[in-house]
């Protein structure tokens, strides 16, 4: 889970190749132990709970469309960390990582995927529409770039209200190549608005390679086209992630302003769950494999000396009992109540507001 103390970020990045990792980056040296092995332990989490949530999908205990964070443990962690706890925070569709780095408990997080009433969203918005407001988590979205206008007016109101709130609006790179992302991006810009946008770059997007969809394929530099500062970073590790977000999460609360920031971040399978990626090639799955942020962290703490084989097993223990536990709670949880289903189709009251239910007649009966 997120630490309610969060490191304040030292604007060190790092950056990598298409086909290798640059090795340059921050180091474990100035690192408490406890603190690394709580990112440890955090990316482990979201690996074993997006694992337990694919085996629940094929077994159709979760409907819809599902959308896994496998591979961008790091980047998830790094950013999460980064924010502090009144900060806010939009993701899109691949958000079942960031909910929980939020602060959000896996029960809750695998009750909503299952659909269940004790979910973050009450079981009506299942993977793609967590919300919480207590933990500043103001939606996961299924429409590409859906929460970028959305993103830019929570801005604006912390920016009308004086507050020192910033909003994290997290995307995937296909996003880049429509209109929201450019009007969301110009308004931020001209209105100086405490916002920083990440766009995770996972190289393929939906399917198609970003150098084959995106004229400018480093995509951190199109942010100079609103005259904002733009910074790319190594998603595969932690450390550079937290520093390079918590520096610009840090500046976007001091200055005032917008900031862009890609994380390049591999995906370890398809688009969704049922996404079998035969647009990838072997050595593109081959680069994804070996870039697994999860067994690279851990061969760094190992090395150090900071994770010993008794305390391997100790976390990974810690983390499958809670992971099915989780489970365990979504499964003997309740689903919502038929008489609820229209509960929430406004913030407020609606006269002639429908609540006919699919078997009612369309006229009652007199």
């Amino acid at each position: 889970m997120a630490d309610t103390a969060k490191p304040r970020g030292t604007g060190r990045t790092g950056t990598r190749r298409r086909t290798a990792r640059k090795e340059a980056g921050p180091t474990l040296n100035d690192e408490q132990p406890k603190v690394l092995l709580d990112y440890y332990r955090q990316m482990l989490l979201i690996r074993r709970f997006e694992e337990r949530t694919a085996q629940a999908y094929t077994q159709a205990r979760i409907g819809g469309y599902c959308h896994l964070n496998l591979g961008e443990e790091a980047t998830v962690v790094g950013l999460m960390t980064a924010l502090q706890e009144r900060d806010y925070l939009f993701t899109n569709y691949r958000e079942h990582g960031y909910a929980i780095g939020k602060g959000i408990h896996p029960r809750r997080v695998m009750a909503e995927l299952y659909g269940r009433s004790t979910g973050v969203s009450k079981g009506w918005g299942g993977s793609m529409h967590m919300f919480d407001t207590e933990a500043r988590l103001l939606g996961g979205y299924g429409i590409v770039g859906g929460q970028l206008p959305l993103a830019v007016g929570a801005a604006l109101a912390v920016s009308y209200r004086g507050g020192d709130e910033v909003v994290m609006c997290q995307m995937g790179d296909g996003t880049t190549n429509i209109g929201a992302f450019h009007e969301s991006l110009n308004i931020a810009a001209l209105w100086n608005l405490p916002v920083v946008f990440v766009v995770i770059n996972n190289y393929t997007g939906m399917g198609t390679t970003v150098e084959k969809s995106s004229a400018e394929p480093e995509l951190y530099k199109r942010g100079s086209s609103y005259r904002m500062e733009g910074v790319r970073v190594d998603g595969q590790d932690v450390l550079a992630v937290r520093d390079a977000a918590a520096d610009l999460v840090e500046r976007a609360r001091a200055e005032q302003k917008p900031f862009l920031l890609e994380a390049m971040s591999h995906r370890m399978k398809g688009h969704s769950v049922v996404d079998p990626a035969k647009y990838r090639s072997a050595e593109q799955a081959e680069e994804a494999k070996a870039n697994d942020p999860v067994a690279a962290f851990e061969a760094r703490l190992t090395e150090a000396g900071i994770l010993t084989d008794e305390l391997r097993q100790e976390i990974a223990d810690s983390v499958k009992d809670e992971v099915a536990d989780a489970a365990d709670f979504a499964e003997n949880s309740p689903h919502p109540e038929v008489s609820t289903l229209f509960d929430y189709t406004y913030a407020t009251p609606v006269p002639n507001e429908s609540s006919r239910m699919p078997a009612d007649p369309v006229f009652a009966e007199q």
